[in-house]
């Protein structure tokens, strides 16, 4: 066998001669020379690295993405508009009149149909907090009904609230439990639930509620000033836009007209911004079959933009009608006009309706990782476009600012639940000190009481000083039982405090307790980059590179 001397190989303590550690901090790089840092609230954060370099397109959805909508105000009207179809299939009328909380549910909860319970559980899908109607239920309920056996949330007997339209069904529900059985009515909480689903999906299909948004569009959306700057900024950097939306056209183009129409000269449509715009997509089916896609009929052409590199092609989109339509402002559709017709390609300035990933991603004629989608819904932008392809995702949390302004007025509080959990540990590690050194006592009066029986010399220290020596670690762990009560009672009320920081009912939307809530872990899965609104990307370069935090496990704390 050769042998190598060790001056042949490299060995991993070595470092190459040319590597020079950098001096940190940079002195020449200070915060006055480079400027105020991005608000936290207005910050992208990353959970998988993410190169905007190798990015090609970006997407977006619409609801509560691009068109952020004001939710108070849009609970109330999809309550008011519930609880009117519930009275037409049979419910009291006195449930009009019963108060509705829009402040009691958040997302991330579970609907328990079985009990009527609403729960809250961390990301092991243990179940740490839950109310019946607006009654809070007890550690004790909980813990007899959900902590001796798994819960399986995707069974029939549960329902998950993930989306911000759902959170009125929670509200309605939770206030008609409540009202209904202090009324003495024997209520049927999964028939309940069910009506509550399809009253409001009925309400929307119906115009109930879409029509009255449409006639008051500021009452109902936040119109970002900064929306059209940052699609411009992302264009400029050579990046393809489209959007892709479950709503229908008609909808779509009221709102995108409100959020974009007028916003920059260079774009005469909020159209202009987009290369391609697909409406009615149904995700997540859109990314699960193999549905047609299809173009709508009647539509005007769209204007030029003033701009032409702004205005140019995508890779893969018949060019072979551009430039011949004159720059014209938008009309209605054609209501006598055909309603659609399969599509074979992708062109820019036409609508599309349908369609699925695969013929999407070959018409773009770029793989799922140059593709990076922005929503706000887990299952059907996030999970599923994860699960089923390769895109990269960004999840909008419009929740966050709230979120993180919370966070930081507790900062004292963690600060002190640190010290306390500090000090809870190092009790704990006297506490096995003192109970190992009871044990031995413990041993040893045993083992000079033996030899006391059997006549062999007494040696060591005597019977009354290890019985007094006992009695002394008895004591001190008893001590020490009664601090760590007095820090766990501590504790409890802190994070109870934190908790109504956060929110009066639930405390933080993706935290629960010291763990990640099981919505804060679905973020932590499934979205490359969250933010709490679109407009915050324009603080960053379109060719960023977002970086995550480094992973540390729990063997790794305090080293």
């Amino acid at each position: 066998m050769r042998t190598t001397e060790r001056s042949e190989v490299n060995t991993p303590s070595e470092e190459p001669p040319h590597t020079q550690q950098l001096a940190l901090p940079l002195d020449d790089f200070s915060r006055d020379a480079r400027g105020p840092g991005i608000p936290r609230t207005a910050r992208v954060f990353c959970n998988r690295n993410l190169k905007m370099s190798g990015i090609s397109w970006v997407g977006f959805d619409m609801d509560y993405t691009l068109a952020i909508y004001d939710q108070p105000a849009m609970d109330d009207l999809s309550i008011r508009a519930t609880i009117d179809k519930l009275i037409k299939r049979g419910y009291p009328d006195f449930i009009k009149t019963i108060p509705v909380s829009t402040q009691f549910p958040v997302r991330g909860l579970l609907i328990d149909k079985r009990f009527g319970h609403v729960l809250k559980m961390d990301r092991y899908k243990v179940v740490h907090k839950g109310y019946h109607g607006f009654r809070e239920l007890s550690k004790e309920e909980l813990r007899a009904l959900y902590h001796s056996k798994k819960i399986r949330p995707a069974t029939p007997r549960y329902h998950w609230i993930d989306t911000l339209y759902a959170l009125s069904e929670v509200a309605t529900y939770a206030a008609l439990v409540d009202a209904m059985e202090k009324k003495g009515y024997a209520v049927d909480y999964a028939r309940l639930f069910t009506d509550i689903r399809e009253c409001i999906d009925e309400a929307h299909r119906d115009g109930t509620i879409l029509d009255e948004v449409m006639s008051n569009l500021p009452r109902f959306l936040h119109r970002d000033p900064n929306l059209a700057p940052t699609l411009h900024k992302l264009r400029s950097a050579g990046k393809k836009i489209f959007l892709l939306t479950n709503s229908r056209w008609a909808y779509t183009d009221k709102l995108m007209t409100y959020l974009l129409g007028g916003a920059m000269t260079e774009y005469p449509t909020w159209r202009n911004f987009f290369d391609v715009v697909i409406v009615a997509a149904t995700k997540p089916i859109f990314f699960t079959e193999k549905r047609p896609l299809l173009e709508r009929e009647g539509e005007p052409p769209m204007p030029r933009a003033s701009t032409p590199n702004l205005d140019s092609e995508p890779k893969d989109v018949n060019k072979a009608a551009r430039g011949s339509q004159p720059p014209a402002p938008a009309s209605p559709p054609n209501p006598n006009a055909p309603a659609t017709h399969p599509a074979r390609k992708l062109e820019r300035g036409k609508v599309y309706e349908g369609g699925n990933l695969q013929d999407f991603e070959r018409a773009l004629g770029v793989t799922g990782d140059e593709i990076l989608y922005v929503g706000d819904h887990i299952y059907g932008d996030i999970l599923r476009s994860k699960k089923d392809s390769a895109w990269r995702t960004v999840m909008v949390i419009q929740e966050l600012e709230t979120e993180i302004a919370a966070y930081e007025s507790c900062r004292e509080d963690f600060a002190m639940l640190e010290q306390l959990e500090d000090a809870r540990e190092k009790l704990e590690d006297d506490l096995r000190y003192y109970q190992a050194r009871i044990k031995d006592a413990t041993r040893q009066i045993d083992h000079r009481a033996s030899k006391a029986q059997d006549g062999a010399p007494r040696e060591g220290p005597s019977q009354a000083e290890l019985e007094a020596d006992r009695m002394r670690f008895k004591r001190a762990v008893e001590r020490i039982r009664g601090k760590l009560r007095q820090i766990e009672a501590e504790v409890t009320a802190l994070e109870r405090r934190t908790d109504l920081r956060f929110h009066p009912y639930w405390g933080s939307l993706l935290k629960e307790s010291a763990e990640q809530s099981s919505f804060g872990k679905q973020v932590d899965d499934y979205a490359c980059l969250y933010t709490s609104r679109v407009s915050n990307f324009l603080s960053y370069s379109p060719q960023q590179t977002f970086r995550s935090p480094r992973d540390v496990m729990a063997h790794e704390i305090g080293m």
